[in-house]
C-alpha cells in the first residue's frame, strides 16, 4: 500500500481553468523545499470550462495531483468537504483556487501549527491596502455579524486559507455554507485555533463567485444554525473512573 503523505493541500475549483496550472505550480514550489511529503487534491465542482480536461492532463504529468469531479454543481462547501474527506495527509491545508491567497505562504501555516491545532489566515490587514471600499465594508460587516451572533473572535471567517490536523474535522458535521464557519466548528470539538496575517492578491483569471449578497445575507441561516449548535453542545468533564 502506498504510504500516506504528511500534507494534503485541498482546493475546490469551479471554472478556474486560467488559474489551475499556476496554482499547482505554486503549491509544489512552496512545499518541495520543506522536504515533507505532500499531495494536492483539487475538486472540480462541475466546471463548464476546460478545468476537468486540464486536470486530467496535469494529473498525468504529476502523480502528486489527485482530482475529483462532481456530476453536478454542489457549491463550495460540498467541494471543500469532498476534498477534505479524500485527503490522506495528517495535516490538511485548504485554500481557494483563485490565487488571491498565495500558496507561497503555506510554510507560515505549517510553522504556526507547532502551537495550535488549526491555523486560519486573516486578510484584514492586506485588504485594507488593496480592496475597494465596497469589499472592505461588506467583509467587515459580515465578520462583525458572524462574531456577534456566534460568540466568535475570528477576524476573517470567510478566508478559506487554513491548515489543521486531520483529527480536527474527524467529528465535524459539515453542511452547506459550513466552510465559512469551520474555525468555530473545530473550536467546538475542543481544538486550539489561531489566526495569522496573510497576503491578498487581485484575481488574475476567471470570475469571482461572490458579491455583497453572498457576504452579508446568504449565510444568515447558517450563522443562526451555528449559534444554536454552540448553545446546545453537550459539555462534561469526567471526575473519576472505575475499572478502566
Amino acid at each position: 500500500m502506498k504510504q500516506a503523505p504528511e500534507i494534503s493541500v485541498v482546493a475546490p475549483c469551479h471554472n478556474e481553468e486560467g488559474n489551475i496550472p499556476a496554482l499547482v505550480h505554486q503549491i509544489v514550489a512552496a512545499l518541495t523545499p520543506t522536504g515533507r511529503s505532500f499531495e494536492i487534491v483539487l475538486v472540480d465542482d462541475c466546471s463548464t470550462d476546460g478545468s476537468w480536461a486540464l486536470l486530467q492532463q496535469l494529473g498525468a504529468q504529476n502523480p502528486r495531483l489527485r482530482a475529483l469531479r462532481f456530476e453536478y454543481n454542489c457549491g463550495q462547501s460540498a467541494a471543500m468537504w469532498a476534498g477534505i474527506k479524500a485527503a490522506r495527509g495528517g495535516i490538511i491545508i485548504t485554500l481557494d483556487a483563485d490565487l488571491q491567497n498565495p500558496p507561497s505562504e503555506i510554510p507560515k501555516f505549517l510553522a504556526a501549527l507547532d502551537g495550535a491545532d488549526c491555523v486560519c489566515g486573516s486578510r484584514v490587514a492586506a485588504r485594507a491596502k488593496g480592496d475597494n471600499w465596497v469589499r472592505r465594508v461588506s467583509s467587515k460587516i459580515a465578520n462583525a455579524v458572524r462574531n456577534k451572533l456566534s460568540g466568535e473572535t475570528i477576524s476573517d471567517a470567510g478566508c478559506c486559507f487554513r491548515a489543521f490536523r486531520r483529527e480536527c474535522v474527524a467529528e465535524v458535521k459539515f453542511f452547506k455554507g459550513a466552510h465559512r464557519f469551520l474555525p468555530t466548528l473545530i473550536k467546538m470539538e475542543g481544538f486550539r485555533v489561531v489566526e495569522i496575517p496573510i497576503a491578498h492578491h487581485a484575481r488574475q483569471a476567471g470570475r469571482s463567485h461572490y458579491g455583497i449578497w453572498n457576504r452579508l445575507f446568504k449565510g444568515l441561516a447558517d450563522l443562526l444554525a451555528v449559534r444554536w449548535m454552540k448553545k446546545r453542545t453537550i459539555r462534561y468533564k469526567i471526575a473519576g473512573r472505575i475499572n478502566e
